[in-house]
């Protein structure tokens, strides 16, 4: 009895931990954005809250989406309503759980966990699909058919900048990828890093591509009709997204936990590579105005997808030649 009772100890503290992690990480991103994005553009409002350095505009916020009322539009479909956010939700959940921070902290070891976090990430889209059809508008339905022409467009180079680094390492497993990871990748595998960080903040509707939510056009997309802690649940989605693509680029592209001391520390490495490339993900909400929706297919098609076919072929010649 002694070995399925430590088994069961073992699955429970890891899924006890990758939950803490997928609710503080993200608002963690969360603040980060409201400061990096204060100081950028010269705003003091997110500066005042709770005194030293706006400390508490996060929960400033978090008060102020609890005291909204919840509405549900009475045309709507309720169910699918009100079940939308969570949808969006979870599969940020499951990825982050299968991201390693290091060889030993990791919740779930998945042999082809490359494959499981891009699969489980395309689910999130239908959250937004949801909540657009269910909610009777019009605005709302276009920006979730907007949403699902932008995961179609984003998706396929995302699949091959990923495959290109999968091969290059010969293992489908994150883990697998990090231990035959060398520093010569930062300069071989730099266009499809290039790739997978603009597919990534695509598919994450953030800024310039953010045109199923673009207020000036369909007033806010599929969450038009959403108010309350089921908008917030819409938001903390995306910077959930946020995280999940941060810590998969540094697993991917930055050697993951290799570093100085990386036998004790290797998980702190994973964790403030990643965070640096979510800063990166902020500034260009702020640097990069939106583009337009041709733009953002012909970016897709035209660019994106030859660039990594472009990089699969050269790793897929690196890999034969080496052999």
């Amino acid at each position: 009895m002694g070995a399925p009772v430590s088994t069961a100890l073992d699955v429970t503290l890891r899924a006890v931990a990758a939950l803490a992690a997928f609710l503080v990480l993200p608002l963690l991103v969360g603040q980060t954005e409201h400061k990096v994005m204060a100081h950028m553009q010269g705003r003091l409002g997110p500066m005042y809250a709770g005194g030293f350095h706006g400390w508490a505009q996060l929960v400033a916020d978090g008060v102020k989406f609890v005291q909204k009322e919840d509405i549900t539009p009475a045309a709507a479909d309720q169910r699918v309503f009100r079940f939308a956010p969570a949808i969006a939700l979870v599969p940020y959940l499951v990825a982050l759980a299968a991201i390693p921070l290091s060889p030993s902290v990791v919740a779930a070891d998945a042999p082809a966990s490359a494959v499981l976090v891009l699969a489980v990430t395309a689910v999130g889209i239908l959250g937004t699909l949801m909540a657009g059809w269910a909610s009777a508008n019009k605005y709302s339905l276009l920006g979730a058919m907007r949403s699902a022409a932008q995961l179609l467009s984003y998706e396929l180079p995302m699949v091959l900048a990923v495959a290109s680094v999968c091969l290059a390492a010969g293992s489908l497993s994150l883990t697998g990828i990090v231990a035959a990871w060398s520093p010569w990748w930062l300069i071989w595998q730099l266009p499809g890093a290039v790739v997978f960080l603009v597919a990534a903040v695509a598919e994450l509707q953030r800024p310039p591509f953010d045109m199923p939510v673009a207020d000036s056009e369909i007033v806010f997309g599929a969450y038009t009709e959403y108010t309350g802690l089921r908008f917030a649940f819409f938001l903390l989605s995306e910077y959930a997204g946020i995280v999940v693509m941060s810590l998969l680029f540094a697993v991917l592209y930055l050697g993951g936990w290799h570093g100085l001391f990386s036998d004790q520390l290797g998980w702190l490495w994973t964790l403030l590579k990643g965070f640096v490339i979510a800063v990166v993900v902020i500034w260009l909400r702020v640097a990069w105005p939106r583009l337009r929706e041709d733009q953002l297919q012909r970016l897709a098609w035209l660019v994106l997808v030859p660039l990594a076919l472009g990089q699969l072929v050269l790793t897929g010649v690196w890999v034969v030649v080496s052999a």
